[in-house]
Order: structure tokens, then C-alpha cells, then sequence
């Protein structure tokens, strides 16, 4: 369970019955607290980057959900859900070393029936449309779920929408704190996998596979669509061997399991200019495979560039997946394998 250093809170969350749940809740536990005059976050310490960034990791900011324009999400879903902020994990090749700045703290928000209301009308303007939801663009919300009760709070909310879906992510296990609410099959939780050593080198303060696997396998029992984010991909080494025993161990886990509603996304690793260079200040031991000489350059849609493998690298990953998952998982739906 993730236990913060320091837990702050921002201006106007204290006037949320929650905010002042969690404030007596934390303070009984001897951890500090700092109330903020202000939304601009201080308090946490560190004289460089790599400081900064791993005291970040160790707070919880509680605020307020300013604005309720939400982001749009494409391609999975239609719109960002944002419940939380920002992960305790510590991943090496996460962009959100490089979108969340100097101190990567985890802000989680105290409003939640406010955005909830919002995702609503978000849901009658479209009218008989299935809207999407995503509950994980910029963070991995289970690890502050027994403190916040975000994620039950929208599953049961979402259960009711007739047009609504609510989708996450995660790496983390403690499913225990949302898994027996009522979701109508309205909310799917996918759990983000890898080979051991990628884990090992890569995933600091995160769950062994199996530990996610065993979480996902609960999950599934409970009937919630289930899916599996295998990423990053990296086609080093004897890469194939590698994540056909993964998926090996993820199918004698799970198929005997009644529930057949099964999602696989494969993403292989790619990274830009501004992340490598924040990686290497972070984590200047790092071992991740970053040399831009062995990999294409490729324009996103965001107008930035991005290294990734080559053409040939990516269709012989493609097809290795795409074969090896439908053996393994015939019933299972693969979304994409980029």
C-alpha cells in the first residue's frame, strides 16, 4: 500500500467533507501535512532533479478540479476522466517524467462528484452514442484508491449510464479496494504487463507480473471486461522467447476462467528527444535501449518526433504477437499492435 512522506493540500480542498476526511485520517498517522494558501504546489524538497523527482513520488497533493472541460483521449476513448494525477510507480521510459515536470507528485481530487456530474453531460450531449471514458491518461490511479474511493465512486456512477464506459490502467494489485462494487460490465480494467526483467530494470516500485497477473485473475473472476497492455515492447535480445513465456504465464492463469471478455493492446517502445535527455537526468545509470542510430524517426500527431523501431522490426513484432496471442487466446479481442 502506498504510504506518502507528505500529503499537501490545496487551497479550497478543505472545504470538500473528503479533503477533511483524509487530513484527519493522515494527521492520526503522524505524517506530515502542509496546507497550501494557494493551487502552486510547495513544500517538497530536493536540491536536483533526481531529488526532486524521487520526493515527488512520496506526496500526495489533495485539490480541486478546476476546470470540468475534460481532454479528449483519442484513439481508446473519447475523454480523459481525470480522477488522479501522476503515479508513485517510478518507470524509468514513462512520458510522464516528461509531462509532469520537476516534481512528478501525485495530485488526486477531492471533487469527484462534480466530475462525475460533468462526465454526464458529456454523456447526454452525445446523445445514443457510447462515450468513453479513460481513467488513466496521466496517472495510475489504484494506488491512492483506499484513500480517495475514486475509482469505486465512478464504477458505480458508470454502472448506471446506459451510454457510458469507464476504462483504466494499471500496474498495481490492490484491486481488493474496487473489485466488489457493481459495475455492469460498464467498466473495464486493464492491467499494463511485461517480461521480468524489463520489470526488474525498469518498473521501480511497482508489482511483479505475477503479483498483476494474480490481481487481474480476481478481476476477471468478478466478471469486470478484462484487458492486458503489454508495453513497452522491447525487441532486444531474444525478445521472443521472452514474451511468449509471459504470455504463457498469463494463459495458464486465466483460461480456465469463465469470463471470455478478454482485450489485448501491444505498444513497443519509442521514446523523443526531450525524453531521453529528462531519463538521463533522473536516472543516469539507466540501461534503456536510447540509441537513436538503431531506431526510425517517425512525426506523431502531436507535432513532435519519436524514435522507434524500424518498419521491419515492427511487422516482425506484429506478426509474432498477433500468432501467439491468438493461439494462446482464441476468444480474445488484440485492439492494436503498434
Amino acid at each position: 500500500m502506498f504510504v506518502p512522506n507528505r500529503v499537501i493540500f490545496e487551497k479550497d480542498a478543505l472545504q470538500y467533507s473528503k479533503a477533511i476526511e483524509l487530513f484527519d485520517y493522515f494527521r492520526s498517522k503522524g505524517i506530515e501535512i502542509i496546507t497550501l494558501n494557494s493551487n502552486r504546489v510547495q513544500g517538497i524538497p530536493g536540491d536536483n532533479l533526481a531529488e526532486k523527482y524521487a520526493e515527488g513520488k512520496r506526496t500526495l497533493v489533495i485539490g480541486v478540479r478546476k476546470t470540468l472541460k475534460f481532454q479528449t483521449c483519442k484513439p481508446s476513448a473519447h475523454f480523459q476522466l481525470p480522477l488522479v494525477s501522476g503515479c508513485v510507480g517510478q518507470c524509468e521510459y514513462c512520458y510522464l517524467n516528461t509531462q509532469l515536470g520537476d516534481k512528478p507528485y501525485i495530485r488526486a481530487y477531492v471533487n469527484i462528484d462534480e466530475i462525475l456530474e460533468q462526465a454526464g453531460k458529456y454523456i447526454k450531449e452525445r446523445g445514443d452514442e457510447i462515450t468513453i471514458f479513460e481513467g488513466a491518461a496521466t496517472s495510475d490511479p489504484l494506488p491512492v484508491e483506499p484513500y480517495t474511493k475514486g475509482l469505486t465512486k465512478a464504477i458505480e456512477f458508470f454502472a448506471k449510464q446506459a451510454k457510458g464506459r469507464f476504462r483504466f490502467v494499471t500496474k498495481f494489485a490492490n484491486v481488493e479496494d474496487f473489485i466488489d462494487v457493481e459495475h455492469g460490465g460498464h467498466t473495464s480494467v486493464r492491467f499494463s504487463l511485461n517480461i521480468n526483467e524489463v520489470i526488474k530494470s525498469y518498473e521501480h516500485k511497482t508489482p511483479s507480473v505475477r503479483k498483476r497477473i494474480e490481481a487481474a485473475s480476481k478481476v476477471i473472476e468478478k466478471g469486470y471486461p478484462t484487458g492486458f497492455l503489454i508495453a513497452p515492447v522491447f525487441l532486444e535480445g531474444d525478445w521472443k522467447k521472452e514474451y511468449d513465456a509471459l504470455l504463457k504465464i498469463l494463459k495458464d492463469n486465466i483460461s480456465h476462467m469463465p469470463n471470455k471478455d478478454i482485450s489485448f493492446e501491444i505498444i513497443s517502445h519509442r521514446f523523443t528527444t526531450k525524453a531521453k535527455n529528462r531519463i538521463l537526468q533522473v536516472f543516469p545509470e539507466t540501461t534503456l535501449p536510447m540509441n537513436e542510430e538503431n531506431r526510425s524517426y517517425k512525426y506523431g500527431q502531436f507535432g513532435y518526433g519519436k524514435y522507434i523501431y524500424n518498419k521491419e522490426q515492427i511487422n516482425d513484432m506484429k506478426e509474432f504477437f498477433w500468432e501467439t496471442i491468438t493461439n494462446y487466446f482464441p476468444e480474445g479481442k488484440i485492439l492494436y499492435i503498434i
